[in-house]
Protein backbone atom coordinates (compact mmCIF):
# COMPACT_ATOMS: atom_id res chain seq x y z
CA UNK A 1 0.00 0.00 0.00
CA UNK A 2 1.10 3.59 -0.63
CA UNK A 3 1.18 6.47 1.83
CA UNK A 4 -2.37 7.73 1.42
CA UNK A 5 -4.19 4.49 0.56
CA UNK A 6 -5.88 4.21 3.95
CA UNK A 7 -6.87 7.88 3.78
CA UNK A 8 -8.43 7.30 0.35
CA UNK A 9 -10.32 4.28 1.70
CA UNK A 10 -11.94 6.59 4.27
CA UNK A 11 -12.54 9.73 2.23
CA UNK A 12 -12.87 8.41 -1.32
CA UNK A 13 -13.17 11.10 -3.99
CA UNK A 14 -12.89 13.83 -1.34
CA UNK A 15 -9.17 13.08 -1.21
CA UNK A 16 -8.73 14.98 -4.48
CA UNK A 17 -10.43 17.96 -2.87
CA UNK A 18 -7.94 17.81 0.00
CA UNK A 19 -4.96 17.92 -2.32
CA UNK A 20 -6.32 20.98 -4.14
CA UNK A 21 -7.27 22.91 -1.00
CA UNK A 22 -5.17 25.93 -0.02
CA UNK A 23 -4.76 26.24 3.75
CA UNK A 24 -3.36 29.20 5.68
CA UNK A 25 -2.31 28.23 9.22
CA UNK A 26 -1.52 31.11 11.56
CA UNK A 27 0.61 30.08 14.54
CA UNK A 28 2.42 26.74 14.81
CA UNK A 29 2.84 26.32 18.56
CA UNK A 30 1.15 23.85 20.87
CA UNK A 31 -2.13 23.93 18.93
CA UNK A 32 -1.00 24.86 15.43
CA UNK A 33 1.81 22.30 15.14
CA UNK A 34 -0.62 19.43 15.81
CA UNK A 35 -3.11 20.88 13.33
CA UNK A 36 -0.32 21.02 10.75
CA UNK A 37 0.74 17.43 11.39
CA UNK A 38 -2.84 16.18 11.10
CA UNK A 39 -3.53 18.07 7.88
CA UNK A 40 -0.28 17.00 6.25
CA UNK A 41 -0.76 13.33 7.11
CA UNK A 42 -4.30 13.48 5.69
CA UNK A 43 -2.99 14.65 2.33
CA UNK A 44 -3.47 18.42 2.58
CA UNK A 45 -0.03 19.63 1.64
CA UNK A 46 -0.81 22.97 0.00
CA UNK A 47 -0.36 24.63 3.37
CA UNK A 48 1.21 27.99 4.22
CA UNK A 49 2.25 28.48 7.84
CA UNK A 50 2.88 31.86 9.45
CA UNK A 51 4.84 32.40 12.68
CA UNK A 52 7.60 34.73 13.83
CA UNK A 53 8.83 32.87 16.91
CA UNK A 54 11.82 30.67 17.69
CA UNK A 55 11.78 27.54 19.83
CA UNK A 56 12.83 27.77 23.46
CA UNK A 57 13.09 25.10 26.12
CA UNK A 58 9.60 25.74 27.48
CA UNK A 59 8.13 24.65 24.13
CA UNK A 60 9.40 21.10 24.52
CA UNK A 61 6.39 20.00 26.57
CA UNK A 62 3.85 20.54 23.79
CA UNK A 63 5.14 21.66 20.37
CA UNK A 64 5.91 19.39 17.43
CA UNK A 65 9.25 20.38 15.90
CA UNK A 66 10.80 21.76 19.10
CA UNK A 67 13.05 18.77 19.83
CA UNK A 68 16.61 19.51 18.75
CA UNK A 69 15.66 22.96 17.45
CA UNK A 70 16.00 25.27 20.47
CA UNK A 71 16.90 28.76 19.23
CA UNK A 72 15.76 28.04 15.67
CA UNK A 73 12.79 29.49 13.78
CA UNK A 74 9.62 27.45 14.06
CA UNK A 75 8.71 27.94 10.41
CA UNK A 76 12.04 26.79 8.99
CA UNK A 77 12.25 23.86 11.42
CA UNK A 78 8.77 22.65 10.50
CA UNK A 79 9.48 22.94 6.78
CA UNK A 80 12.15 20.27 7.23
CA UNK A 81 9.54 17.96 8.79
CA UNK A 82 6.86 18.82 6.21
CA UNK A 83 8.81 19.56 3.01
CA UNK A 84 5.89 20.54 0.78
CA UNK A 85 4.58 23.39 2.94
CA UNK A 86 5.24 27.08 2.39
CA UNK A 87 6.39 29.35 5.20
CA UNK A 88 6.11 33.00 6.14
CA UNK A 89 8.16 34.32 9.03
CA UNK A 90 6.02 37.15 10.39
CA UNK A 91 4.15 38.24 13.48
CA UNK A 92 0.41 37.99 12.95
CA UNK A 93 -0.83 41.31 14.32
CA UNK A 94 -3.42 43.83 13.21
CA UNK A 95 -1.03 45.50 10.73
CA UNK A 96 -0.04 42.21 9.11
CA UNK A 97 -3.69 41.11 8.91
CA UNK A 98 -4.75 44.39 7.34
CA UNK A 99 -2.08 44.18 4.64
CA UNK A 100 -2.12 40.45 3.86
CA UNK A 101 -4.04 39.06 0.87
CA UNK A 102 -6.20 36.19 2.14
CA UNK A 103 -7.97 35.66 -1.18
CA UNK A 104 -5.54 32.92 -2.27
CA UNK A 105 -6.68 30.59 0.52
CA UNK A 106 -9.74 28.38 0.93
CA UNK A 107 -9.50 28.08 4.73
CA UNK A 108 -7.78 30.16 7.40
CA UNK A 109 -6.87 28.35 10.62
CA UNK A 110 -6.12 30.60 13.57
CA UNK A 111 -3.86 29.23 16.32
CA UNK A 112 -2.40 32.54 17.49
CA UNK A 113 -2.53 33.85 21.06
CA UNK A 114 -3.41 37.53 20.73
CA UNK A 115 -7.06 38.39 21.35
CA UNK A 116 -6.66 41.68 19.48
CA UNK A 117 -5.23 39.95 16.41
CA UNK A 118 -7.99 37.34 16.59
CA UNK A 119 -10.59 40.09 16.51
CA UNK A 120 -9.02 41.74 13.44
CA UNK A 121 -8.77 38.34 11.77
CA UNK A 122 -12.46 37.62 12.36
CA UNK A 123 -13.42 40.95 10.85
CA UNK A 124 -11.28 40.26 7.77
CA UNK A 125 -11.99 36.58 6.96
CA UNK A 126 -14.85 35.28 9.14
CA UNK A 127 -16.42 33.39 6.20
CA UNK A 128 -13.47 30.94 5.98
CA UNK A 129 -12.07 31.10 9.50
CA UNK A 130 -11.64 28.37 12.13
CA UNK A 131 -10.22 29.85 15.32
CA UNK A 132 -8.71 28.14 18.36
CA UNK A 133 -9.47 29.75 21.72
CA UNK A 134 -8.11 29.14 25.23
CA UNK A 135 -6.22 25.85 25.66
CA UNK A 136 -4.01 26.74 28.65
CA UNK A 137 -4.54 25.74 32.29
CA UNK A 138 -6.55 22.61 31.45
CA UNK A 139 -6.11 18.87 31.79
CA UNK A 140 -9.46 17.53 30.48
CA UNK A 141 -9.44 17.14 26.70
CA UNK A 142 -12.94 15.60 26.69
CA UNK A 143 -14.52 19.06 27.13
CA UNK A 144 -13.23 20.42 23.82
CA UNK A 145 -16.06 21.54 21.54
CA UNK A 146 -16.66 23.16 18.16
CA UNK A 147 -19.29 25.90 17.89
CA UNK A 148 -20.03 29.50 16.94
CA UNK A 149 -17.99 32.24 18.62
CA UNK A 150 -21.28 33.44 20.12
CA UNK A 151 -22.05 30.10 21.81
CA UNK A 152 -18.96 29.32 23.90
CA UNK A 153 -19.16 28.80 27.66
CA UNK A 154 -16.74 28.93 30.55
CA UNK A 155 -13.96 30.31 28.36
CA UNK A 156 -12.66 33.70 29.57
CA UNK A 157 -10.57 34.15 26.41
CA UNK A 158 -13.64 33.70 24.20
CA UNK A 159 -15.60 36.11 26.37
CA UNK A 160 -12.97 38.83 25.96
CA UNK A 161 -12.96 38.35 22.19
CA UNK A 162 -16.77 38.59 21.99
CA UNK A 163 -16.69 41.84 23.96
CA UNK A 164 -14.09 43.26 21.57
CA UNK A 165 -16.12 42.15 18.55
CA UNK A 166 -19.28 43.78 19.89
CA UNK A 167 -17.41 47.01 20.62
CA UNK A 168 -16.35 46.99 16.98
CA UNK A 169 -19.94 46.35 15.82
CA UNK A 170 -19.11 42.89 14.46
CA UNK A 171 -22.14 40.59 14.29
CA UNK A 172 -21.13 37.91 11.78
CA UNK A 173 -20.50 34.29 12.71
CA UNK A 174 -17.48 32.00 12.53
CA UNK A 175 -16.33 28.67 13.92
CA UNK A 176 -14.21 28.27 17.03
CA UNK A 177 -12.55 25.44 18.96
CA UNK A 178 -12.94 25.93 22.70
CA UNK A 179 -13.15 24.02 25.97
CA UNK A 180 -15.65 24.33 28.79
CA UNK A 181 -13.27 22.51 31.18
CA UNK A 182 -12.42 23.90 34.59
CA UNK A 183 -9.23 25.95 34.57
CA UNK A 184 -6.55 24.61 36.91
CA UNK A 185 -2.98 25.34 37.94
CA UNK A 186 -1.17 28.63 37.39
CA UNK A 187 -1.62 31.02 34.46
CA UNK A 188 0.34 29.90 31.43
CA UNK A 189 0.41 26.23 32.35
CA UNK A 190 -0.04 23.84 29.44
CA UNK A 191 -0.59 20.13 28.81
CA UNK A 192 -0.01 18.55 25.41
CA UNK A 193 -3.01 16.28 25.97
CA UNK A 194 -5.18 19.41 25.67
CA UNK A 195 -3.21 21.70 23.35
CA UNK A 196 -2.60 18.84 20.93
CA UNK A 197 -6.27 17.84 21.09
CA UNK A 198 -7.21 21.44 20.18
CA UNK A 199 -4.99 21.18 17.11
CA UNK A 200 -6.46 17.83 16.09
CA UNK A 201 -9.98 19.19 16.57
CA UNK A 202 -9.09 22.13 14.34
CA UNK A 203 -7.82 19.75 11.66
CA UNK A 204 -10.97 17.63 11.98
CA UNK A 205 -13.22 20.65 11.59
CA UNK A 206 -11.27 21.74 8.51
CA UNK A 207 -11.74 18.29 6.98
CA UNK A 208 -15.49 18.31 7.75
CA UNK A 209 -15.73 21.74 6.15
CA UNK A 210 -14.10 20.48 2.98
CA UNK A 211 -16.29 17.40 2.51
CA UNK A 212 -19.62 19.15 3.07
Amino acid sequence: MTRFDRTKLLFGENFETFQNTRILLLGVGGVGSFALDCLYRTGLQNITIVDFDIYDETNLNRQIGSDGNIGKEKTSSLQKLYPNIKTISAKVDEVWIENFDFSDFDLVLDAIDSSLAKMFLAKKVSEKLISSLGSANQIDSTKIKVCSIWETENDPFAKSIRKALRRNKFSKDYTVIFSSAERVGNDGGSFVGVTGAFGLAMCGEAIKNLIK
